[in-house]
């Protein structure tokens, strides 16, 4: 079976990424960038209000590094700048929200953060970071920690709590739900290889 034309693919050589395996180029590539913002998308919607934190537990993140691990480095990236642009005119921040007002808010950096989290996933599984299940857990949650690095202290200076008060609101409680969906994701994928492999091998 022949896959896309090197000079299209977003891989680096000798690599391939689940959506690869997928005929086409740039069409495809679009295409699949709108299907991992609309992932992202559809996780936001699984919003629960987290007592004394401004950030709520969403399955953003597991849609997040889902498309990262799917896409590959820059159509990961890619598909969580669309989603950041679509968000600012249709619903599809977490709890249904859109606007300016939800990126310059306390939340806003964890959106931005989704962009680093889909690249490093990404990056990961380029290099084979998402065909064994341990493996893949820990790029996944290693992948989801990456977000925190820009959520965290834009959530301080949009708040301007303490860093105790931070860290604990904006990482901490969120750790335990990260941790199960990098195992979620760490099942799922290598699961979508094998069945890959499979259709492939007939």
């Amino acid at each position: 079976m022949s896959y896309a034309n090197p000079v299209l693919s977003p891989t680096l050589p000798g690599t391939r990424v689940l959506a690869d395996a997928i005929p086409g180029a740039r069409v495809r590539d679009a295409l699949l960038i709108l299907a991992g913002a609309g992932l992202t998308a559809l996780g936001a919607q699984i919003s629960i209000h987290v007592p004394g934190s401004p950030v709520p537990v969403t399955g953003q993140t597991l849609g997040v590094v889902l498309a990262g691990g799917a896409l590959g480095t820059w159509r990961g990236i890619a598909s969580q700048v669309v989603y950041l642009l679509l968000g600012l005119v249709l619903p599809i921040y977490a709890g249904g929200t859109s606007g300016h007002g939800v990126l310059w808010g306390p939340a806003g950096g964890y959106i931005f953060g989704f962009i680093l989290a889909a690249g490093v996933m990404g990056w990961a599984a380029e290099r084979g970071g998402d065909r064994r299940v341990l493996i893949a857990a820990v790029s996944f949650f290693l992948a989801q920690l990456a977000l925190y690095g820009i959520g965290v202290p834009w959530l301080k200076i949009a708040t301007g709590a303490t860093w105790s008060w931070t860290i604990h609101n904006g990482f901490t409680i969120f750790l335990l739900g990260g941790a199960v969906k990098a195992v979620l994701a760490g099942i799922a994928m290598p699961a979508a290889w094998r069945v890959e492999r499979r259709f492939n091998s007939k």
